[in-house]
């Protein structure tokens, strides 16, 4: 067995020489990425009686929630240029995304590990896949927005499609989170743990159903919490659907974004790979 063992190792350590750049394998597989995702959306709520009814039940109790204690129990967001359900919402939704899919692809070796322990298996897409399941309830909700921004007279202008661009950079730095932590989780499942508590505080640390204004911060404090990157996303959603601001006119903060992104992005494609030929034999 051990023996067995030794020789699927090789073979995969020999395919991983072969492997092309990642942006590459996912355009060769994107076909199969997208039949995975699918897939993956449907089984994942598969027994229950409303089915995939549930992925979009429970964003929006959370959001009624939050508008009930906040939009009118404690009467904030009085002068946000919207009503609060609207500013709420828009900070939210990004929120939503990035909890399912860092969720979503920081478990994706374990709930494939059937996959990942075929020699033939390209696993580098797994996590791709799980994002990628997320991406269909993000665009659900993105669409759900529009609708209501519309519904309550605050039709979206042409500032509005850069939501296309922000949710890009959600899923550019999901996906760079979880080929980070999808790499360690298998070595170190109390990693899952870690970051349900790290989601936690984050929904709280981000400004999301806060503003600066609201705590009166400003100086150092508030150049602290604008280098945690859901700011700009959060933010970034706001400024489309609310401001009526490019993205181009936040310079510094847009290339702190991208070049935070990409260094995670570089070193958890990185980990990934290094680990992965071990990744069989753990599972």
């Amino acid at each position: 067995m051990g023996k067995l063992s030794g020789i699927h190792k090789k073979q995969r350590e020999k395919g991983l020489k072969k492997e092309a750049p990642l942006p590459v394998e996912l355009y060769r597989n994107r076909r199969l990425v997208f039949s995975l995702a699918k897939n993956d959306f449907k089984t994942k709520y598969a027994g229950s009686y409303f089915g995939t009814v549930w992925a979009f039940v429970q964003p929006v109790v959370t959001i009624c929630v939050y508008w009930f204690v906040f939009g009118l129990a404690l009467r904030n967001g009085a002068d946000r240029g919207v009503p609060f359900v609207l500013w709420l919402v828009a900070g939210l939704v990004p929120w939503f995304f990035i909890q399912e899919g860092l969720t979503g692809g920081t478990s994706a070796l374990l709930e494939y590990n059937y996959l990942v322990k075929k020699v033939v298996f390209n696993i580098r897409i797994l996590p791709v896949v799980k994002v990628f399941s997320a991406v269909f309830v993000h665009f659900f909700f993105v669409v759900i927005i529009l609708v209501i921004y519309t519904c309550m007279g605050y039709p979206p202008s042409l500032y509005a499609l850069q939501l296309i661009y922000y949710s890009f950079c959600t899923f550019m730095l999901i996906l760079g989170l979880t080929y980070l932590t999808s790499s360690v989780v298998v070595f170190f499942r109390d990693l899952m743990q870690m970051i349900n508590i790290a989601l936690q505080v984050g929904v709280w640390a981000t400004p999301i159903m806060w503003s600066f204004s609201d705590l009166g911060l400003t100086g150092t404090v508030t150049t602290i919490l604008k280098l945690n990157p859901v700011f700009y996303i959060v933010q970034g959603y706001r400024d489309s659907l609310i401001d009526k601001v490019g993205f181009w006119e936040h310079p510094v903060l847009t290339l702190y974004f991208w070049v935070f992104t990409l260094v995670v992005f570089f070193l958890g494609t990185k980990l990934f790979k290094k680990l992965q030929v071990h990744f069989a034999d753990v599972l």
